[in-house]
């Protein structure tokens, strides 16, 4: 019985790995950010583009959201960075595909 409550603990953390480092070494204060900096190109039925929301309202970091299965100018904008799932971030230039907090506090950082 404690081998699987192990297991169980070690795929719950790893599935929360990238929740835990963020409250472990909390991002900056981006607050100051401007919204065309950070670009979310996301669907209204995605799991982790709620997730990308809600890390970004989170950690005050502005931005502007496409849906793009609602947004013709948002499905163009994707399809010009070479998306192929959700979501997708452009930060300061920089395209990030999938839900990866790490990559886009780096991306701000840099």
């Amino acid at each position: 019985m404690k081998k699987w409550l192990l297991v169980i603990a070690v795929i719950v953390l790893f599935q929360n790995r990238q929740e835990i480092s963020l409250f472990l070494n909390p991002p900056p204060d981006f607050s100051a950010t401007n919204k065309e900096d950070v670009v979310l190109y996301a669907t209204s039925w995605c799991g982790y583009c709620k997730k990308a929301r809600s890390f970004l309202e989170k950690y005050n970091i502005p931005y502007t959201e496409y849906d793009i299965e609602k947004s013709t100018e948002g499905l163009r904008q994707y399809k010009q960075l070479g998306g192929k799932g959700v979501p997708v971030f452009l930060v300061k230039g920089k395209t990030i595909s999938g839900y990866n907090p790490q990559a886009v506090v780096a991306a701000l950082e840099g």
